[in-house]
C-alpha cells in the first residue's frame, strides 16, 4: 500500500526548491544591509506560550494549532507563527541586556496551522520574518516596513500596495472597543457564531471576519483613527512622516486590523495587486507589540516585526510574470567511453568539484549518444569527452556547448582551463 503526503502539505522538488533558495537569499541579503541577524528557534514550544501571546480568543489558538502531549504529559504545540518564539528567546536569553538596542533579528522556517487548504495556503508553510525589539522610536517602524518592501522590490515585484493603520495604545483601544460593542451589539445575531463570541472578548476582531466582511455594519463601523488619543496620533503621524521621507508609498486603511492580540500602534499589510493572484491578496502582515515582552516575563521592551509566506511570495512572482534568474545548469559533464576512462572519470569529476566547479558524470553505463543527451538535459556549459585514446595521451576533448567549439586539453589542466574560459565570457 502506498503512503501519500498529508493533506495541506507539499513536497518542494528540484526545479521549485531553487525558487525558495532565491527568495531566501534575497531576504537574507536585505537583512544584512539593514543589520539584522538570524535567530533559529524550535519548531515546537510549550502551548502556554501561544495562548499567552497570540491570545485565547484568536482563531489560531481556538481552532488551528497542532497541539499534543509528550511522554512527560507536557502540552506542546507546533509553532503557528514566529514572533512568540522569538520574544520568548529574547526574554529567556536576556537579550534585553545587550548594549545595542533594539535587538534586530530575522528568522525563516516552517509554521503549522490546521486550516482549510487552498491555493497558496497550506497546513505546513514557511515564513520569513523580522523582529526589532527594544525601541519605541517610530523610526524603527518605518525601517521595518521599508525592509520588507525592499525585499519584494529586490525580487522584482512591482504590483504591491502597502496598507497601514494605527491600533493606538491601550487607552485608545479601550475607547474604540466600547464603540465597537455599541455598534455591533444591537444586530450581533446577524453575524456568524465566531463574531458573536468575539463581541465581548475581542470586538476588534469582528472587523477581520471573512464570512461577514460584506455586512452593512462593517462598512459603518467606528474607525480606530477617530479614537486615537493625542499620543497615539502623534506616533502614527511620525511613522507616516518617516515613510514619506524615505519614499515608501502607502495607503491608510482604518479597517485594517491584525488577527493576533499582541498588536498595538502601527499595523500593516502588503497586498498583491497582480491580476489573477486570487481573492486573498495579503502577502505580508506585521505590526508593533509593545507589551508582549512583559507579558512573557521580561522587562519593558517594545517591539515591531513582520512575517511573510514564501509560498505566497512565489505565487505573486508568478502572477506578475517575474523572470526567475536561476541557473539550472552545471559547469561540466564528463562523458567517459571504455572501462579505463570510466574509472578515471570518477577522480576527474572529483577534481573539478574540488576546484569549485559543478560537475557530473554518467552512472548508468550508457552509450556515448545517451551520455551526450544527459549533458544537454543538465544544461552543461562544457562537455568533456574521455575515451581510451585520450586517456593514453593524457588529454581530454572539451566542448564549449554555447560556442559550439572544442579543444584538446591536458587532463591535469582541465579544471583551470574551464575556469579561465568561464572568466573570459
Amino acid at each position: 500500500m502506498s503512503v501519500n503526503i498529508p493533506r495541506g502539505t507539499q513536497d518542494i522538488l528540484p526545479g521549485q526548491s531553487e525558487k525558495w533558495q532565491y527568495i531566501e537569499s534575497i531576504a537574507k541579503d536585505v537583512c544584512r544591509r539593514y543589520h539584522y541577524k538570524e535567530i533559529r528557534t524550535p519548531i515546537f514550544e510549550h502551548t502556554e506560550l501561544f495562548k499567552r501571546s497570540v491570545g485565547d480568543t484568536t482563531d489560531i489558538v481556538q481552532k488551528e494549532m497542532y497541539t499534543f502531549e509528550d511522554r512527560g504529559e507536557r502540552s506542546l504545540t507546533l509553532r503557528p507563527e514566529g514572533t512568540a518564539a522569538v520574544v520568548r528567546s529574547f526574554v529567556e536569553n536576556k537579550m534585553f541586556g545587550h548594549p545595542d538596542q533594539p535587538v534586530k533579528l530575522f528568522y525563516t522556517g516552517p509554521m503549522f496551522r490546521y486550516e482549510r487548504p487552498q491555493a497558496g495556503r497550506y497546513r505546513q508553510f514557511v515564513q520569513f520574518g523580522v523582529e526589532a525589539i527594544g525601541s519605541e522610536d517610530p523610526a524603527i517602524d518605518a525601517e521595518v516596513i521599508a525592509l520588507v518592501m525592499d525585499i519584494y522590490k529586490a525580487a522584482g515585484l512591482q504590483k504591491l500596495n502597502l496598507v497601514i493603520n494605527s491600533l493606538g495604545d491601550a487607552d485608545s483601544r479601550n475607547a474604540h472597543r466600547e464603540a465597537l460593542i455599541g455598534h455591533f451589539e444591537p444586530r450581533i445575531e446577524e453575524f456568524c457564531s465566531d463574531c458573536q463570541t468575539r463581541l465581548q472578548q475581542n470586538p476588534l476582531r469582528i472587523l477581520d471576519c471573512k464570512k461577514d466582511r460584506n455586512h452593512e455594519l462593517m462598512q459603518t463601523a467606528p474607525s480606530i483613527l477617530d479614537y486615537l488619543n493625542e499620543e497615539s496620533k502623534v506616533y502614527f503621524e511620525k511613522v507616516t512622516g518617516y515613510l514619506d521621507a524615505i519614499g515608501v508609498s502607502y495607503t491608510v486603511d482604518p479597517k485594517l486590523v491584525r488577527g493576533l492580540d499582541y498588536y498595538n500602534h502601527t499595523a500593516f499589510e502588503v497586498m498583491s495587486e497582480a491580476e489573477g493572484f486570487g481573492a486573498i491578496t495579503t502577502l505580508c502582515g506585521g505590526g508593533r507589540y509593545n507589551g508582549l515582552v512583559q507579558q512573557l516575563g521580561g522587562p519593558e521592551s517594545p517591539g515591531i516585526g513582520f512575517a511573510f509566506s514564501i509560498e505566497r511570495f512565489i505565487a505573486a512572482m508568478e502572477a506578475e510574470g517575474v523572470e526567475w534568474p536561476i541557473d539550472q545548469g552545471i559547469d561540466c559533464f564528463v562523458v567517459a567511453l571504455g572501462d579505463a576512462a570510466k574509472d578515471r572519470s570518477v577522480s576527474l569529476v572529483h577534481e573539478l568539484r574540488t576546484a569549485g566547479l559543478s560537475a557530473d558524470r554518467d552512472y548508468q553505463d550508457r552509450k556515448m549518444k545517451a551520455q551526450l543527451k544527459a549533458s544537454d538535459r543538465q544544461h552543461a556549459r562544457f562537455t568533456a569527452i574521455l575515451g581510451e585514446d585520450e586517456l593514453a595521451e593524457n588529454r581530454i576533448t572539451l566542448k564549449d556547448m554555447a560556442a559550439g567549439s572544442q579543444d584538446q586539453v591536458p587532463l591535469n589542466e582541465l579544471a583551470g582551463y574551464i575556469k579561465t574560459k568561464m572568466e573570459a565570457k
